[in-house]
């Protein structure tokens, strides 16, 4: 399988010390943010399911950063569902291939950790995790869920990949095939469980019968495109934060501000240094770069539904045949702790892994000159 398929690129990408500690700063920063009790009464009423005061916290989370010229980064997005580590460490066929054994063991932990919390009790361990998909089969990182579900099996925990549809719930919670399972690792992208094919595991959810890592709590709070609109606003961190972390992540954040608020010929004029984004879109779908966008379309955005955010452009990867590739970089995370770093590379407006030897890129860490 080439890598247009598999999205691992065999491109190193170097990456300065200093953007990657700016990196790091922010994501302690943000989760410092989120796991302040003060913070959701800041927020516009999140979603029913958002608002459940859940225990556990989200497996596999994503920050996504461009780099400046200067080398200052800036956050593009946070995800909860991200996929791709096992590309990220460079594996092009994970059912052949493990991940390094320490990152393997970290993040076995995480989804143990993810259990007990849950539960309020040090000592337990999940015996069922159930990965939901929608048709995981058909899923571009299907490949990665089968390797997820070997190092469960491995760690002696069984695991099933499972379309929602194969969930059904009882009195004692909610059931693959006469199985109880006992965690749900959500790699589908309905975030907040609003589809109907969601609702059996939302219902649980909604009861704490389940424990469903990454959680729409987590989303609401992180992840969801509007919470970069509100963390645009001056007063709005300043109000949560001490003043030299709120100025820091201010300093990260690309200007963001939903298209409701704004003047629309003014920002028409303004395009070209500007993104457009559906505040429900993910893997770059419905993204538009100004300078290519046009006026019908323009036109077309439903400003409620609609972010607009200052156009940060990403850096520029050359190899030794002058190919040039665009570059943005990734941090796989878990509260604090850093799992693992990479680079996307690609051509194109957006981010993708379609590129001919694009996609996933490890890293070679320089100084920053």
């Amino acid at each position: 399988m080439d890598n247009t398929q598999q999205g691992v690129s065999p491109h190193t990408v170097n990456l300065s010390r200093h953007a990657l500690k700016q990196m790091i700063r922010v994501v302690h920063d943000l989760q410092n943010l989120s796991e302040n009790p003060q913070y959701p009464d800041k927020l516009p009423e999140l979603t029913c399911s958002a608002q459940i005061q859940a225990q556990n916290y989200s497996v596999l989370m994503a920050y996504d950063f461009h780099v400046t010229d200067s080398q200052e980064a800036k956050l593009i997005e946070v995800n909860t569902n991200a996929g791709g580590l096992w590309f990220a460490c460079g594996i092009e066929n994970p059912l052949n291939q493990a991940l390094p054994d320490k990152l393997a063991q970290r993040l076995l932990a995480t989804f143990i950790q993810e259990y007990r919390l849950f539960t309020q009790d040090s000592q337990a361990r999940p015996k069922l995790i159930a990965i939901v998909d929608q048709a995981p089969e058909q899923q571009f990182l299907y490949s990665e869920m089968q390797a997820f579900a070997r190092l469960f099996k491995q760690a002696g925990i069984d695991c099933v990949i499972t379309d929602p549809s194969e969930i059904k719930a009882s009195s004692s919670g909610l059931y693959y095939k006469e199985q109880h399972i006992d965690l749900i690792y959500n790699r589908h992208c309905d975030f907040y469980l609003n589809t109907p094919e969601m609702q059996v595991i939302a219902q649980a959810w909604q009861e704490q019968s389940v424990c469903v890592s990454p959680n729409p709590r987590v989303y609401g709070l992180l992840a969801d495109k509007q919470r970069m609109a509100d963390w645009s606003q001056s007063p709005f961190l300043s109000d949560l934060l001490k003043p030299k972390i709120a100025h820091r992540l201010q300093q990260a954040i690309p200007k963001t501000q939903l298209l409701h608020s704004l003047d629309q010929d003014t920002l028409w004029s303004k395009r070209k240094k500007l993104v457009f984004k559906p505040t429900t879109s993910y893997a770059s779908r419905g993204v538009y770069i100004g300078d290519k966008l046009t006026k019908g379309k323009f036109n077309s955005f439903d400003p409620q539904t609609t972010l607009v955010q200052e156009r940060i452009k990403p850096s520029i990867t050359t190899i030794s045949d002058d190919t040039q590739f665009k570059t943005d970089f990734r941090l796989f995370v878990y509260r604090h702790t850093i799992l693992a770093a990479c680079a996307r590379i690609y051509q194109g407006q957006v981010t993708n892994l379609r590129t001919p030897n694009g996609g996933f890129s490890q890293l070679k860490l320089t100084k920053f000159i």
